[in-house]
Parts: structure tokens; sequence; C-alpha cells
């Protein structure tokens, strides 16, 4: 493992920075409900866990099953926060982040929609690729509190 892989959050290696804008990018692609365009960030054999828990394998399902929702619903605009980047081995990342969801037509982030997520990237050939995305509800059972607060804290992204 090389130091420069391993770098405090405050001064990112090149290969956090990548796996960040990947992150980016898969929003970014997400509120232009652009399909094709997600799917390409991840590997072949990728795995992804949506929202309401329903699991896509591979980025032709996660291309075919992202269009058919763009197709269906008007979909949330997704404002998202990185809270940290964790190499496990310089070609494999942990990327931790909470986001929020503005609705259509408004303004301001809908709190029963606040997520946590999880990617997973591996660099493959030069690439880094999303293997693996789980979005969980930020449901904060019992503890409504909290979920006030991370709506606050995502609120300062808008």
């Amino acid at each position: 493992m090389s130091p420069q892989t391993f770098q405090s959050p405050d001064s990112p290696s090149f290969d956090e920075n990548e796996v960040r804008t990947l992150y980016r990018q898969m929003l970014e692609h997400w509120n232009k409900r652009n399909a094709d365009h997600i799917a390409a960030l991840f590997a072949a054999d990728s795995h992804l866990v949506g929202f309401d828990g329903s699991s896509i394998n591979g980025r032709a399902e996660i291309a075919s099953t992202m269009g058919q929702i763009f197709a269906d619903h008007l979909t949330a605009t997704y404002v998202g926060k990185i809270r940290a980047v964790r190499a496990l081995t310089p070609e494999v990342s942990i990327l931790r982040a909470v986001a929020g969801m503005v609705p259509p037509g408004q303004s301001d982030l809908n709190p029963a929609v606040n997520t946590v997520q999880t990617l997973v990237a591996a660099k493959r050939d030069g690439k880094w690729q999303i293997e693996l995305f789980q979005n969980t509800p930020a449901q904060f059972h019992g503890r409504p509190d909290l979920v006030q607060q991370l709506t606050e804290e995502l609120r300062q992204l808008l």
C-alpha cells in the first residue's frame, strides 16, 4: 500500500478524488434522468440496491431499470454530501454519503426520503467503476431529531 493512497480526508489522493467524482457523476446523471450514463459508471457485473430495497444486477439491468423509472416517474433531484472515502486497497474504495431529494416543482428537501448511501468502487484496467451502490432510507425510527438534523445539514447544499 502506497502512502499516497491512504491520505487524510483533508488532502485526498488522486484516486480518492476519482471515487468522489464517480459518486457526483452518478447523482448528476440521475438529476439529468440519463439511465445510460448512470449505468456506464457501473461495472458490468455490479449490483445496486435501490431505495425501496429492490436488487438490480449488472450494468444492462441498471440501464433498463433506470430507463423505466425515468419513463414512468417524474423523479426528484438528488442533493448529496460525501461523508468519507476509505481505501481498502489501492484498487478498492468505499464511499459513504448522505443525500436528500427535492421533489419536482419544489425548492426544498422532502425529509421522508433522506438516504444514507454506500458506494464500493474498484479500479479495473485503470478506470474506477461502481461495484456496489446501496441507497438506504434514513428513517431514524423513533428519532425525529436525527431526521431534522440530517435535513438541515443537506439544506446547506441547496
